[in-house]
């Protein structure tokens, strides 16, 4: 395994201070290189890639997750719990949360205490990850959305009420009147930023009230 780990470095190195597109060119390699490997040697191989990773280079180990089928569809509350403590920067809460853990809590595999867990933590990427894990739930997820919304709703940490604007609005796509309800109910709880941008969102569809350009 550490030969492997070694290799993929390895060829990160080679690229230098290289771009997104070519990281993700490089995954892509690795994904077909690895596409006939039992789901618990990849999972086994991104854990250990993980932590060897910059922060914001740590997508590159939940992709490989994220795009072997076994291996994304055996992860759970197990993988997360190991995974989640070396995520210190917002480029790999968000890319965790919603490549990962997202969309596997949707699917039943990480347990609601567990993200409740996260939402409680003095940590702020763990709080702002419970945050970031509501988005991929859809009009189904709900109750879960608004549970973590409402466990953080004071937070002023800037980490945390900037994912607090995010889940809301995306949550506004599928269930806009209980996102109003939401507000109306929280009031002045909630950071002046989170307000102002879900308000906008209501009233315009967009974050900042300008349309994006074609």
């Amino acid at each position: 395994m550490k030969l492997v780990v070694d290799g993929l470095l390895a060829d990160i190195a080679r690229l230098g201070p290289a771009k997104t597109p070519a990281l993700r060119d490089l995954r892509r390699g690795w994904s077909a290189m690895l596409k006939g490997t039992p789901a618990a040697e990849v999972q086994a191989l991104a854990e250990a890639l993980h932590p060897r990773l910059a922060q914001e280079h740590r997508w590159l180990a939940h992709e490989l997750i994220r795009h072997h089928r076994p291996a994304f569809a055996a992860f759970g509350d197990g993988a997360a719990g190991r995974m989640v403590g070396g995520l210190a920067s917002w480029h790999a809460v968000d890319a965790f949360g919603c490549l990962l853990a997202s969309p596997a809590w949707a699917a039943g595999r990480i347990a609601d205490g567990t993200v409740q867990t996260w939402s409680l933590s003095e940590d702020r990427w763990r709080r702002r990850l419970a945050l970031v894990a509501t988005v991929k739930l859809g009009k189904g997820g709900a109750e879960r959305t608004l549970r973590i919304c409402r466990t953080l709703a004071a937070d002023r940490d800037d980490m945390v009420f900037k994912a607090m604007s995010w889940a809301l609005r995306e949550f506004s796509k599928h269930d806009r009147p209980a996102v109003e309800a939401f507000m109306a109910g929280q009031g002045e709880a909630l950071a002046a930023r989170v307000r102002r941008e879900v308000a906008t969102k209501l009233r315009t569809g967009v974050k900042s009230g300008r349309p994006k350009r074609a």
